[in-house]
């Protein structure tokens, strides 16, 4: 037998137990595929910023028929309905403070003799602003009523008019923006747990030393370690993947094989990452730890929430250190944009870049330990 022969022997032998040590366990086997459609229908539901379904409350001090006819342009919209009519400005606080409705529209008692005189009629838009994207969303749909009722009053519409067209997303929708990401955060999130808790275990089991000893070099042992999260990976990238084609109806711009070129390499740095955490850590406990501390600052560099653009410069130098952000950039640009691999070649650099140095460095605890 040659040592090729041997090394693929001794890693299929390495690959077969620790599949085997994470198919046994009931626990582990629930967590791959469970929370994984769980996330990603939950996501696909809640993880929603569209206005669709917005009480908003009335003060009309006009009683007039324009005012009338105002209220009944916002309530002809799919967007709002009136959860209430107010009687006096007091009342306002009220509602927006109970979070019973995101906004309060206020017409001012003198809106019909303003109209009347050809002069400006202020109606006040009040939002509750502690969710900004609802308050935007809520003000701007407002705003375009008003202005296609103005239009529809005089007959006369403003000599210049804003044709908008959004590309890649033309409705707009939320959760074809959110669910894409959720492929690469759900499954970076597992990958590096079972990753990280893979030695840790051992040391826990007592059967880590047992390995260092066998007559097997450290290279297959980190190979054999980190093949299983590269598949569970792959399973779950596809099971998201899945939910958000097939059940929520996200159109798939790209190439299948260049999604999935993505995500090994992708995978490949999470799982280094999550061995590199495994080497240094003496049990589980300590790998939950490590893992929940990173996470966090992990996924908030990562761009799922807001634009790396947007962040400061010494977060933005972070983020290159991150594989969150470069995972999460190449499976939106590659499901919405339906960019090629020539296309994304740089995104794939810091993505391969930080998968040698964390194997790298795992290899080297390891070899560390067999000596």
């Amino acid at each position: 037998m040659n040592g090729f022969q041997l090394f693929l022997q001794q890693l299929a032998v390495i690959c077969r137990k620790e599949i085997l040590a994470i198919w046994k366990d009931k626990a582990t086997r629930l967590i791959i595929v469970v929370p994984c459609v769980i996330l990603g229908f939950l996501f696909g539901y809640a993880a929603n910023y569209n206005l669709e379904d917005a009480p908003y409350a009335l003060l009309d001090q006009s009683h007039s028929r324009e005012s009338a006819d105002l209220a009944a342009a916002i309530e002809a919209t799919p967007f709002f309905h009136r959860h209430v009519t107010l009687q006096n400005a007091s009342q306002i606080g009220r509602y927006l403070d109970d979070g019973e409705v995101v906004m309060a529209v206020s017409i001012p008692p003198d809106f019909a003799s303003r109209l009347a005189k050809g002069e400006t009629a202020p109606v006040q838009v009040i939002t509750d602003g502690r969710n900004t994207m609802i308050a935007g969303q809520a003000s701007s749909y407002t705003a375009r009523i008003i202005s296609r009722y103005n239009a529809r009053r005089t007959g006369r519409r403003s000599p210049v008019t804003v044709q908008t067209r959004t590309w890649f997303n033309p409705n707009q929708t939320t959760r074809w923006f959110f669910l894409p990401g959720i492929i690469g955060l759900l499954s970076f999130a597992q990958v590096f747990l079972l990753s990280g808790l893979s030695v840790a275990r051992e040391r826990e089991e007592g059967t880590f030393e047992q390995i260092l000893v066998a007559p097997v070099a450290p290279q297959v042992i980190l190979i054999g370690k980190a093949v299983p999260p590269l598949i569970v990976g792959f399973i779950q990238c596809t099971i998201l993947f899945l939910i958000s084609r097939l059940w929520f109806q996200v159109p798939f711009a790209g190439s299948v094989v260049t999604f999935y070129v993505a995500i090994f390499f992708y995978v490949l740095s999470s799982t280094g990452l999550g061995l590199t955490l495994s080497s240094i850590s003496k049990n589980m406990q300590q790998v939950l730890v490590y893992v929940i501390v990173t996470m966090i600052p992990m996924a908030l560099l990562s761009g799922i929430i807001t634009p790396v653009s947007n962040m400061p410069d010494f977060l933005q130098i972070l983020t290159y250190a991150d594989p969150l952000r470069f995972g999460l950039e190449l499976i939106r640009r590659i499901y919405l944009e339906g960019l090629t691999l020539g296309q994304l070649a740089w995104n794939f650099v810091p993505l391969i870049v930080i998968a040698a140095v964390s194997l790298s460095t795992a290899g080297y605890m390891f070899r560390h330990n067999l000596s």
